[in-house]
């Protein structure tokens, strides 16, 4: 069997598929000829060259508008047949046309050129669909594969209906992050066009529907398939309730995509990167599902790959594909491959440059183990630097912990990226105006890419468990105003839903916002690091809320204090492990206070200072996705491979 696999706008440019490596592997092993498409590189080359695409233009609508769905809405024309105009009558979804979407945006941020560039992808965006369904119907495959996760859902329909329209006889199936659960089913049910649906992991259902298709098998042995009967009627297997074991974790294949990206403009963009998974789901999340992640969707159960299979295989893609920027999109690192993976890493002569998702309550020691492996970046998680809140949350961390965190990455050479949210049920003004009043002392340590409120995604606690605080009313305004369904098939197939605003809000919610700007201003140029020479500790300073330059700590009461505050400690007791108790460590605190030198968060205090050690000059500007997205840099992920 002949098989394309699709890749649409807007899957990440600067590294390949992860999910559609994956389904190439296991479609080769059962001897089907496979041939993967770079769609979003066609797109970025085709509107680079007819409409003066730049990267900005193609990541608003990748990255930063994700939570408002401009993507979708670009494509939402292509796929119900529009001119490609302005739908403002309606017909764009039924719910006000394109004003109202354009109000929308408006009042979610997007700028005045942010609209013209979505009203006029899309008035492009038809061309486009009907070129690439013409190349494809030149030589039809026998099947036509989409994974589609985030933005990627109208413009895999769009296509997906215009070939079954020239090639009725090319089966057409879905796949990716948008198809599971209930969401797969209401795509398979309200798109006819669609043949089949994959819902779970795709290494065994998708080998399994190729085997039904070619043999005449039964598709109704297939887990999580969604298929259609003799009749049409359209029919869901259930999914499994068992993840599939590491050992059958593929390695992806990614024949063609870096030869691709080579003849693309989008080279001139981005830096070309790997993608690897060395675990699915999330081993905190078995325990304390976070109340607003939506991540692992149907399947949180955390299973890793063995450490000496997960590094070979990194080892290999980086030679076989001459990369050393390496991006891990697992959940969160398996704790496991801190003595076995990353010791190997830091051992062995190679200079991988990777990012980890990892928990934030590590210790300085093994922030040192993953700057010595290559580690340039991670995600650990923060969200808030409120102990109470991140309570709400259940994060397992506390607010000293989320600081103590920043300041030994930043010590080890480990960039951090991070987002700050808001809007929990049962927060207050007395969680955020102690914080917002610290965080110019912070403003050496990496600043959170945004201060956003939480939105509320399907799989995640807020979703189903209305007594934790939300209602939830119905799907975000973006899927009415996208797709032309009835209410009740929105519920099923959106991912993001509205629900009254909880937690702070207004002129708090401003103030953090502007200061966590202000930390983003004044970060390139603050700095606070201290060096321990034994008998006294030297600080330097270049924050410009404090006004001192250089000082020395001799006092034995304070030196003591401040290596006792490498660690979150209450006074009571530091004044039992200081001599002189209380009385002698009340004035240090209040001196080291005036000075910037702590954070204090409930009844624990941290000291801020970065060790000594040049990383100033390790500081790497790294692109973010937008506030409020909990996502892994989520567009900058590839596709989520919890489905084909």
């Amino acid at each position: 069997m002949r098989i394309v696999l699709l890749h649409m706008p807007w899957g990440a440019i600067d590294v390949p598929s992860l999910a559609l490596g994956i389904l190439h592997t296991a479609a080769a092993r059962a001897g089907h000829r496979v041939d993967v498409r770079y769609a979003n590189l066609d797109f970025a080359d085709w509107a680079a060259a007819t409409a003066g695409f730049g990267v900005d233009d193609y990541q608003y609508f990748s990255e930063k508008s994700y939570f408002q769905g401009a993507g979708d809405w670009a494509f939402a024309g292509a796929l119900y047949g529009d001119d490609g105009g302005d739908p403002g009558d309606g017909t764009d979804g039924g719910d006000g046309g394109a004003a109202a979407y354009f109000g929308y945006l408006a009042a979610n941020g997007a700028s005045e050129q942010e609209i013209a560039l979505t009203r006029s992808t899309r008035a492009i965006a038809p061309v486009f669909v009907a070129r690439l369904v013409e190349e494809l119907a030149a030589d039809p495959p026998d099947l036509v594969g989409f994974t589609t996760t985030f933005q990627q859902n109208t413009a895999s329909l769009a296509a997906a209906r215009l070939l079954k329209e020239r090639c009725p006889q090319v089966r057409t199936v879905f796949g990716g992050a948008n198809c599971d659960g209930p969401q797969g089913a209401a795509l398979h049910r309200n798109f006819p066009f669609l043949d089949y649906v994959v819902r779970g992991e795709g290494e065994a259902a998708f080998p399994a529907l190729l085997a039904a298709l070619q043999d005449g098998g039964d598709l109704s042995a297939v887990p999580g398939l969604c298929w259609r009967d003799g009749a049409g009627a359209p029919t869901a297997n259930a999914m499994t309730t068992r993840p599939l074991p590491p050992a059958a974790i593929l390695a992806p294949r990614y024949d063609g995509f870096f030869e691709r990206l080579d003849a693309s403009v989008a080279a001139g963009w981005v830096d070309p990167k790997l993608v690897v998974e060395g675990s699915r789901g999330c081993w905190w999340g078995e325990k304390h599902h976070c109340t607003f992640c939506g991540l692992n969707g149907s399947s949180m159960e955390f299973r890793s790959k063995p450490p000496a299979d997960f590094l070979t295989e990194v080892l290999a893609l980086a030679e076989r594909h001459q990369l050393l920027d390496v991006y891990v999109v697992d959940n969160i690192l398996d704790m496991g491959y801190f003595d076995t993976v990353l010791k190997s890493l830091a051992e062995l002569p190679v200079d991988l440059r990777l990012h980890f998702e990892i928990k934030a309550n590590l210790r300085r020691h093994q922030f040192q183990l993953l700057g010595d492996s290559g580690a340039a970046q991670v995600q650990p998680g923060i969200e808030n630097l409120s102990t109470r809140v991140l309570r709400i949350m259940d994060k397992g961390v506390t607010g000293c912990q989320n600081v103590r965190a920043l300041r030994d990455a930043q010590s080890a050479g480990v960039s951090v990226t991070w987002n700050y949210l808001y809007g929990f049920p049962g927060e207050g003004p007395e969680d955020y105006e102690p914080v917002i009043d610290q965080l110019p002392l912070l403003h050496h340590l990496d600043p959170p890419t945004g201060a956003g409120r939480i939105a509320i995604e399907r799989f995640s606690p807020y979703f189903d468990r209305p007594e934790l605080g939300f209602a939830i009313t119905r799907p975000a305004f973006q899927y009415r105003a996208t797709y032309r369904l009835p209410e009740s098939e929105l519920n099923e197939l959106a991912y993001v839903f509205t629900a009254p605003p909880r937690g702070i809000g207004g002129g708090l919610a401003e103030r953090l916002g502007e200061a966590v700007d202000t930390w983003q201003e004044r970060f390139p140029d603050s700095r606070l690091t201290h060096r321990d020479e034994g008998g006294r500790i030297v600080l330097v300073n270049t924050r410009p809320g404090f006004d001192w330059r250089v000082t020395e700590l001799t006092d034995p009461v304070e030196l003591a204090v401040f290596r006792l505050l490498s660690q979150p400690r209450s006074a009571a007791a530091l004044a039992a492990r200081t001599p002189g108790g209380a009385a002698a460590v009340a004035p240090v605190l209040e001196r080291f206070t005036a000075l910037g030198l702590l954070f204090h968060d409930g009844d624990g205090y941290l000291q801020v200072a970065v060790e000594s050690d040049n990383q100033v000059l390790m500081r790497m500007q790294h692109r973010h996705g937008p506030a409020g997205d909990v996502r892994p840099s989520t567009e900058e992920v590839p596709d989520a491979v919890t489905t084909g």
